[in-house]
């Protein structure tokens, strides 16, 4: 439990505040507070808090529940809610974003190693090996040092990932997102994630949570490389943070004896340098950079802050597959790709190698499906590589009726057939699986892209101009049907026109177009009206 100093008491020696091994003694507005964010009670340092030890008079005292309603002072405006239409809002897509995704989501499961210069790192090519993206990661409560122990990576919390991608989000709506500060307090961010229905969480406990999971997303250093794709060149950028977090506010509210509870955080938040190439409208228009983005369901946050503890690789598959997704429905992923991603590559290794460990492995991903489905991405089985028999059983037991007759004949028509639903799983099931293939994921409605006036309208005019050219061409069907209408075989029709035999059958099969004077002298000599 954090402490808290009363400062109607307090002599202000300041003896404290040097002593305090997180730094989480602040001396602001000439009164002294505790972060509950980052008081331990010197877990880790001290025996005692040396607050406590330090202070005279011995002041500082346990962190008490903040009873009551919640009194915050006048706040600076927000940046508009995000979900206006309550189930999605477009976010920021690309290549960085969904790493950064992975990062959070996958943390020690993903290869990290010590770089050159002895700091954490994760890197990985992209562009079919012509690129290449890193992250590092800051200090905790120091954003100012790069992390040199992979340890640091095991700080990271899943739930951060939906702070990423809440900021995301915020990034489309501005014109120029690396330039522009978007702002976010603590009652947007409870809403977003769910946490208003959390009773058993104190407000203190959110408010600690929600920050240390904005620090934890801004703490991601990227560095990219990337080569020339069409007309935008290629560019690199070293180093730099992929969300700055410009401001913090912390907004009090003080009882009787002077101790200031937490009540309310604001944060100031402004994209990274990513955002000039993949997130610029400008740029995009003019064929100097990319605009990318996609969908973020609401459902997902909430989702992923409700199963991430029982189901995490659930979680995992559920970031990865926002992005996957968005490059088409039919993807053929592999059992193995899904396997890692979820579970990390040294846990795959290790069930190919331990009976137990596969079977263990087995059942949690068979499982991570059925949670899958439930909230809607209904995985497709190839039915050539991962054929009903190595299925898991909840997947064979959709077919079954609703209707109580027809469900016993089913249960009959099974007991009685060579193979039954709860047999299990054919020898050699893991190796069948380790070549199984997902055809696709049926996504819910709300993950469904958002098409706006402007796009639509732009497809409208494309089709118009699409059909006004189309208009009037002559197609290999008719011509095919006006000369068995004339009994005409296709060297006389050739011999007729001035063509080859080979030309004409190309048109009528489709595999070549005539061009508009080839097309006046067969209407000419077919009789087709113009």
């Amino acid at each position: 439990m954090p402490y808290t100093i009363p400062n109607n008491s307090c002599v202000g020696c300041d003896n404290c505040r040097p002593q305090c091994p997180t730094g989480a003694i602040k001396f602001e507005n000439n009164e002294y507070w505790i972060d509950p964010s980052l008081c331990n009670n010197c877990e880790g340092y001290h025996s005692e808090p040396q607050c406590v030890v330090t202070c005279p008079i011995h002041l500082p005292i346990p962190m008490q529940a903040k009873r009551g309603r919640c009194k915050v002072d006048i706040r600076d405006a927000t940046s508009p809610d995000l979900f206006a239409n309550t189930r999605n809002n477009p976010f920021a897509s690309a290549i960085v974003i969904w790493e950064a995704c992975n990062v959070l989501a996958q943390r020690t499961s993903l290869p990290w190693e010590i770089d050159e210069y002895g700091r954490a790192c994760y890197r990985r090519q992209v562009n079919q090996g012509r690129g290449a993206i890193a992250f590092h990661i800051t200090k905790p409560h120091n954003a100012n040092e790069l992390a040199t122990e992979l340890g640091v990576v095991e700080t990271l919390d899943i739930r951060a990932t939906c702070i990423h991608l809440i900021f995301a989000a915020h990034a489309t709506a501005l014109d120029q997102p690396s330039e522009q500060v978007f702002t976010i307090d603590d009652r947007q961010i409870e809403k977003y994630l769910g946490l208003e229905k959390r009773k058993d969480l104190s407000k203190a406990a959110k408010l600690t949570l929600m920050k240390n999971l904005v620090q934890q997303t801004c703490s991601l250093i990227t560095s990219l490389n990337w080569p020339q794709q069409g007309r935008v060149r290629g560019f690199s950028v070293e180093g730099t943070p992929l969300w700055h977090l410009v401001e913090i506010q912390h907004h009090f509210q003080e009882d009787n004896l002077g101790c200031k509870y937490l009540v309310g955080l604001t944060f100031k938040v402004r994209a990274g340098i990513w955002a000039q190439y993949f997130l610029n409208k400008q740029g995009c228009k003019e064929r100097t950079t990319f605009y990318q983005y996609g969908s973020l369901p609401k459902s997902l946050l909430t989702t992923v802050m409700s199963i991430w503890q029982q189901h995490e690789g659930a979680a995992r598959l559920m970031l990865w597959l926002l992005f996957k997704t968005k490059m088409g429905k039919e993807q053929r992923i592999t059992v193995p790709t899904l396997l890692r991603v979820a579970y990390g590559e040294e846990k795959v290794t290790l069930a190919c190698r331990k009976r137990e460990e596969r079977k263990r492995l087995l059942r949690t991903f068979e499982h991570d499906l059925e949670v899958l489905n439930h909230y809607g991405m209904k995985p497709a089985f190839d039915p050539v590589t991962y054929p009903p028999t190595i299925q898991p059983l909840w997947a064979k037991l959709v077919d079954i009726p609703e209707d109580p007759d027809d469900a016993l004949e089913f249960w009959i028509n099974d007991a009685n057939g060579k193979t039954r639903l709860t047999d299990a799983g054919p020898r050699g099931k893991w190796n069948m699986l380790m070549n199984a293939r997902i055809l696709s994921f049926t996504l819910p409605p709300d993950w469904e892209q958002q098409t706006s006036e402007s796009e639509k309208k732009q497809r409208t005019a494309k089709n118009r101009i699409k059909s006004k050219t189309t208009a009037g061409y002559l197609l290999g069907e008719q011509i095919l049907q006006a000369r068995k209408n004339l009994n005409l075989s296709q060297r006389e029709l050739a011999k007729m026109a001035g063509k080859s035999q080979s030309w004409i059958r190309d048109l009528e099969n489709g595999r070549l177009k005539a061009k508009s004077e080839d097309q006046v002298v067969l209407r000419k000599v077919l009789g087709i009206a113009g």
